[in-house]
């Protein structure tokens, strides 16, 4: 017999699990232990479970394979849940390992901290119900293996999204019997997905549109990202000769310096890219589920099934004509989908270049007028400085509005945010993640609002020796809960008493820069991204920028919509 931590580990790493986010207590403290002792798989302590939440979405939306997010089960199931909503809502591969905290026979005599859901504790998997995939709660060793084996398998299979294993006491400290029925099978065999692809009639029906379409339009969701598809698509652009646009989460499904690449729809999308949209006769719709803000909360003017042809691929049927009636489904996986599409189509000429220019003027700002900072330069110093490789992680709120308007990705796979749930905070932990796991330089822009959450994430970046750069948006407020004065009038709480984000960075072993001036900006965020130890710029942004309102970024076809998330 071997011990079931042991053997749970050992599964991990024939899994190829490379990372353990979390923070230490309860029963999993052993799975820590086993962990730290794998010569295969890193542990990386965040400061509390929601940094390592991020983090641990983060590496699986960028690296499209599971890391695993740990710590004691009541702070994963409230603190921590953040990230495993993200990565439910934006569809991260994401294994969730913690415990029930239970104490055996002392578990139902007036519980401290017991997750297992009877008389006197919470409910861990109540909790879990509502955003995960799937959940198990292990009660024994074989338990544990096979179902960590079954979440490993469930979290990338179709529509990828966070699994939870849950252990308690008896599952952590047990032996595995040498001799089970059932018996536990090979973790690599356990484990196997098979790719879902589009049937061939439906494959003809879209090849036939795309075919006759004088003005096709693609708009790429976030499962171009996940299911790495991003050169199908855009060999499927240049052959049907078709505009790309993408939603919030599809943001460099294309370089936005394609000729074909037409910017980001939505509500505070850029304009080019929604009237792109609007005017197509054929729409591609891949991998987006069409949220709210990715259609003008529902323009009638926006997309018009009656007037347009939609053919909507997903790996989900569910998702497909969800939103709007599609003429076509294509239901499968997004890579296999567009390579279908490429083999069975021929060479097209729509002048679909011409229009992406025409959409991409929107990627320019109106020239700035005095001495102040505002955010848009900011974006603009960011896009000239940053080169072809550097992952740009957006944080919630008006940043983000700023970056897909105004910033133009340079190469694909290159921009994420928290798109799927929209929670503040993620930016900081999420460049952390990647500065660890990848080699790559990452750059975290944020406000002040959201920095401030999880601004501890530079600690780990000055523990782990790595060096992204943060940059904050500092306006001294929350900014899109600000503009609700527009139309609500004076809203307590959204100003914050101004202070120096740099100066902090300095007390956590950090580079810190302070930029008051438009002409600091280029030099002070290459002197950040070049610096070898982690860097914090702060901005300051003088004045109320707002992205709602006459004076904001919104799109003609929100502006026209009464209701909606802003109204």
């Amino acid at each position: 017999m071997s011990g079931v931590i042991e053997r749970l580990v050992g599964d991990l790493e024939r899994l190829g699990v490379e990372y353990v986010f979390g923070y230490p207590g309860g029963r999993v403290i052993e799975f820590i232990e086993e962990v730290s002792a794998s010569e295969e798989i890193t542990f990386v302590r965040a400061r509390d479970e929601r940094e390592a939440s991020f983090m641990a979405e983060a590496y699986g939306r960028v690296h499209g394979r599971p890391a695993v997010l740990t710590g004691q089960g009541p702070w994963i199931g409230s603190t921590g849940a953040q990230g495993i909503m993200e990565a439910h809502f934006g569809s991260s591969p994401l294994v969730v390992i913690t415990d029930a905290s239970e104490r055996g026979d002392y578990a139902p005599l007036s519980p401290y901290q017991q997750s297992r859901g009877d008389y006197g504790g919470m409910s861990l998997p109540k909790i879990f119900d509502s955003f995960t995939k799937e959940w198990w709660y292990a009660n024994s060793a074989a338990d544990a293996i096979r179902c960590t084996q079954l979440a490993f398998k469930h979290t990338t299979a179709g529509r990828p999204g966070p699994t939870a294993v849950i252990l308690d006491g008896d599952a952590v400290s047990s032996n595995v019997p040498e001799e089970l029925v059932p018996q536990l099978w090979d973790p690599v065999a356990q484990t196997r997905n098979w790719q879902a692809r589009p049937l061939e009639r439906d494959i003809e029906a879209a090849v036939e549109a795309l075919t006759n379409a004088k003005r096709p339009v693609i708009i790429a969701g976030n499962g171009v990202h996940a299911s790495r598809a991003h050169d199908e698509l855009r060999e499927v652009a240049e052959l049907y000769d078709c505009v790309v646009t993408t939603s919030y989460l599809g943001k460099s499904a294309l370089a936005e310096t394609h000729p074909l690449a037409g910017g980001v729809i939505g509500a505070f999308g850029q304009e080019g890219a929604n009237q792109a949209v609007s005017e197509a006769d054929v729409l591609l719709i891949v991998g987006c589920r069409m949220n709210p803000n990715d259609t003008n909360w529902g323009s009638p003017a926006f997309i018009r099934p009656d007037e347009q042809h939609l053919i909507h691929a997903d790996i989900d049927s569910r998702n497909a004509g969800w939103v709007y009636p599609a003429d076509v489904g294509l239901i499968g996986d997004a890579k296999a989908t567009l390579q279908l599409l490429y083999e069975r189509g021929t060479k097209q000429q729509t002048g679909a270049s011409e229009r992406a220019a025409a959409a991409k003027a929107s990627f320019e700002p109106e020239p700035a007028d005095g001495d102040d900072i505002v955010p848009a330069q900011v974006v603009k110093a960011l896009e000239a400085v940053v080169d072809e490789e550097t992952y740009i992680c957006s944080d919630a709120g008006n940043n983000r509005m700023w970056l897909f308007n105004y910033f133009a990705s340079k190469s694909p796979r290159s921009f994420f945010g928290p798109g799927g749930l929209g929670v503040m905070g993620w930016s900081a932990p999420a460049a952390v993640a990647l500065s660890i796991t990848t080699e790559t330089d990452v750059v975290s822009v944020a406000g002040d609002g959201g920095f401030a959450m999880t601004m501890t994430a530079v600690e780990t970046a000055v523990e782990w020796d790595v060096a992204p750069t943060f940059v904050v948006l500092n306006d001294a407020g929350l900014g899109s809960v600000r503009d609700f004065e527009s139309s609500h009038g004076s809203i307590d709480g959204v100003r914050f008493d101004r202070f120096d984000f740099a100066e902090t960075a300095r007390t956590f072993g950090a580079n810190g820069i302070s930029v008051e001036e438009p002409t600091a900006l280029e030099s002070a965020l290459t002197e950040a991204i070049e610096n070898e130890t982690a860097t914090v710029v702060n901005v300051d942004i003088a004045g109320e920028h707002d992205v709602f309102g006459d004076s904001g970024i919104q799109s003609s076809f929100y502006a026209e919509m009464s209701g909606g998330l802003h109204e």
